[in-house]
């Protein structure tokens, strides 16, 4: 390597280790990233109220909301449940069981068909099974009614 690019490579090095103990590194440049990509990954996709827009800020949010509702849960299980029932896919929708069959199919995270969803929705939330956090909640609110907390659900429900 030509002394003039181990010289700027250091210099890139001492940059990243020096600015690494700061939230400056986000506006050093990455080697081989554009303008744009680099702008990419600085933004952050959260939900309306401030959470990450993913699994963990979505049954961070759907806990905030059910401790201002009294509704019993925990983080563990209801991210227990979201994996056995849809693999974390909030549009997860089951076409084939006796559900189904009946016209109402089980829809998002939690698998809640539309009747049970209707019953359990949370004010405060989307009125749309599919949307993440609603899902959650109306699901832990209707296994709060019926086995005491979704923390005491270990199969379908």
């Amino acid at each position: 390597m030509p002394a003039t690019a181990q010289s700027r490579r250091a210099r890139l090095v001492r940059r990243v280790v020096v600015a690494g103990t700061g939230v400056a590194i986000l506006a050093l440049p990455v080697v081989g990233a554009t303008t744009a990509s680099a702008a990419t990954t600085s933004s952050t996709s959260t939900t309306l109220a401030g959470y990450p827009n993913t699994l963990d800020g979505w049954i961070r949010e759907s806990l905030a909301i059910m401790a201002q509702k009294g509704i019993p849960g925990t983080y563990n299980g209801i991210y227990r449940n979201v994996i056995r029932e849809s693999s974390g896919n909030p549009y997860a929708i089951n076409n084939w069981d006796s559900n189904a069959a009946a016209g109402t199919p089980s829809k998002g995270l939690l698998q809640v068909i539309d009747p049970t969803f209707n019953a359990y929705h949370v004010s405060g939330t989307a009125y749309d099974p599919y949307d993440p956090v609603a899902n959650i909640t109306a699901a832990c609110n209707y296994a709060a009614a019926v086995y005491g907390s979704i923390d005491n659900v270990y199969g379908a429900y």
